[in-house]
C-alpha cells in the first residue's frame, strides 16, 4: 500500500512540478530529483507486484494487471522520447563547439525544457494510470 501512495504522490509531485516549470518557462534540478523519485517508487512497485504474482497471488481483475505494468512502460517509453527531444533541438546544428558560448547555453536550455516536457507528460500519465490502479484494486 505504501508503494503505491509513494507512486502516486511521486508523479503526481513530479507532474505538477515539471508542469509549473515548463509553463514558467524555468529549469531546475528539483525536477529531475522528483522525477528519478518517482521512477523508483514505480520500478518497486512493479518488482512488488511481479513478486505477489509469482507467489500465486491474483488481481482483483485484469486491468489491474494492466495498470500496475504500464507505468513501468510509460517510463521507459518516455525516456527514449527525451532522447529524441533532444535530438530534435539539436538538428540543424553543426559544429556546436564552434558556436559562441551564449548560443551553447540557448541550445542547452531548450534541449533541458524540451526533456522536461516529455517527461512531465510521462509522469502526469502514469499518475493517472495509478489512480485508475487504485480505483480497480486499491494501492
Amino acid at each position: 500500500m505504501y508503494v503505491g501512495i509513494a507512486v502516486l504522490a511521486g508523479n503526481g509531485a513530479a507532474g505538477i512540478t515539471g508542469a509549473l516549470l515548463w509553463l514558467s518557462n524555468r529549469l531546475s534540478n528539483s525536477f529531475w530529483y522528483l522525477l528519478r523519485l518517482a521512477q523508483a517508487a514505480v520500478a518497486v512497485q512493479v518488482a512488488i507486484g511481479l513478486i505477489l504474482l509469482a507467489r500465486g497471488e491474483t488481481a482483483p481483475d485484469g486491468l489491474h494487471l494492466v495498470y500496475g505494468i504500464a507505468p513501468l512502460v510509460i517510463s521507459l517509453v518516455s525516456e527514449g522520447m527525451r532522447l529524441g527531444a533532444a535530438q530534435s533541438e539539436l538538428e540543424g546544428v553543426q559544429d556546436i563547439e564552434g558556436l559562441q558560448r551564449s548560443e551553447q547555453i540557448a541550445i542547452a536550455r531548450r534541449v533541458a525544457r524540451a526533456e522536461m516536457g516529455v517527461m512531465t507528460v510521462g509522469s502526469l500519465l502514469i499518475l493517472t494510470l495509478a489512480l485508475r490502479a487504485y480505483q480497480t484494486g486499491g494501492v
